[in-house]
């Protein structure tokens, strides 16, 4: 018999499966752990897994007992499942995929099975509340079997179309999926056709849609602080630790969450929302892995991702070259990412993660306009991808990793590995 994570990482042979039946059959012979405590449910494009550590942040600093559950990990399967920013204990998720494995009488993907095992987990340690990230689109997936007290969804923009649909609006009533009868949603998106589609399904459920920019405003300052005016709370002089100014809409987002549950009677004090805003970290995105030369990575892995990461690298980012290392999967539209990056790029390393839906450096570099090429070099092994960056990059330059989560993960190990190197050898 497979070990428990040996069986848990074969799970990923059956791919993606949009529904509820499985999961909802599962969790019924668990006794539904994910009805024990409340819950926020986070959907969207991007900015899911930020808005999500800055909201667990708050959370704790409370004093709450908070469950965090987020996808993709980046090093560790245990990332994904965190009480108290703590990843789950290694000896535990063993004995939760047995526990699971023997509930389990019909196929269930690898994401589904991390998220039993989320819920389960946090019904244990007896949270008092979990924030839980959507992974794909919201009205099918798996997170969605929960009763959240708020209800986000941070944008919306084209992905994953052969599973939520081809247009914006068919995209947008998926991610609305995770709105509740009478239920409490706020959003960041600013597109008409998608706040449309949101209103509609609010008007059909009764529920209440608030929007950053409308009803949640924030203001920033020349001096790096930000102030937020919302449904029943003002905030002055907020801070926040994540970079990109982007970041600032995943805290509106966070803090009308914390607006909101003051109506479900979860009140969180003026002190914890700075300290959670000023202590809140998220490995990934635009985090400065090494300093020399600087190296920043960011899991941005559609164009939209990839626009706010380009205005980051120029409105929060100093450098003489900037030096990209750029790995996508072949799902994703690496394409309309590429015409995104390469116009402020002095050179482009393409490389391929080690994924199987990993896009091939040949695809890649077959969406390259002619005028780029002579910037692009081609590198397959990502760990040596970051090496060549290394050897072309001087003092005042900057090299940026971006396209793919998976490949964040690995130059992230990579990194690892080299600093664990250094020591020895010292």
């Amino acid at each position: 018999m497979l070990n428990p994570l040996a069986y848990l990482e074969g799970l990923k042979q059956r791919g993606i499966h949009l529904g509820l039946g499985p999961i909802s059959r599962l969790l019924g012979r668990l006794h539904n752990p994910q009805d024990a405590y409340k819950t926020i449910l986070i959907g969207g494009t991007n900015g899911k897994g930020s808005t999500a550590a800055i909201l667990s942040s708050i959370l704790i600093k409370e004093g709450l007992r908070v469950g965090l559950y987020t996808s993709p990990h980046l090093c560790d399967f245990r990332e994904r499942i965190r009480v108290n920013g703590c990843m789950i204990e290694s000896d535990i998720l063993a004995g939760l995929i047995e526990k699971i494995r023997a509930k389990t009488d019909e196929d269930i993907t690898y994401y589904e099975y991390a998220t039993a095992l989320a819920f389960l987990h946090f019904s244990q340690c007896a949270v008092d509340i979990a924030v839980l990230e959507v992974g794909m689109g919201g009205r099918l997936d798996a997170t969605n079997l929960v009763s959240p007290q708020v209800s986000i969804i941070t944008n919306v923009s084209l992905e994953h179309q052969e599973y939520l649909g081809r247009d914006l609006r068919s995209i947008a009533r998926e991610k609305g999926g995770i709105i509740r009868e009478g239920g409490l949603c706020i959003t960041a998106s600013t597109k008409r056709t998608v706040i449309d589609t949101l209103q509609d399904i609010c008007h059909q459920k009764g529920g209440t849609l608030y929007r950053i920019g409308r009803e949640i405003r924030v203001r920033r300052s020349p001096r790096g602080s930000f102030s937020y005016t919302g449904i029943h709370k003002r905030y002055t002089g907020l801070t926040l630790s994540l970079v990109g100014r982007h970041q600032i809409t995943n805290a509106a987002l966070a803090l009308g969450a914390v607006d909101l549950l003051s109506e479900k009677g979860v009140g969180i004090s003026d002190t914890s929302v700075l300290e959670g805003l000023r202590d809140a970290r998220w490995e990934g995105r635009l985090e400065l892995i090494s300093r020399d030369p600087r190296v920043v990575v960011d899991g941005a892995h559609n164009p939209a991702g990839i626009a706010t990461l380009r205005e980051a690298l120029l409105s929060d980012f100093t450098y003489r070259r900037l030096i990209v290392v750029f790995g996508a999967l072949r799902d994703k539209d690496y394409t309309g990412m590429l015409k995104r990056i390469l116009p402020l790029a002095d050179m482009l390393i393409l490389t391929r993660p080690k994924e199987g839906r990993a896009a091939s450096t040949g695809n890649l570099v077959s969406t390259v306009e002619s005028c780029y090429l002579r910037h692009v070099k081609i590198v397959e092994d990502s760990g040596e991808a970051l090496a060549r960056a290394r050897s072309c990059a001087g003092r005042d330059d900057l090299i940026c990793v971006a396209g793919s989560l998976y490949l964040v993960g690995e130059i992230k190990r990579s990194e690892a590995d080299r600093a664990s190197a250094r020591r020895e050898t010292k």
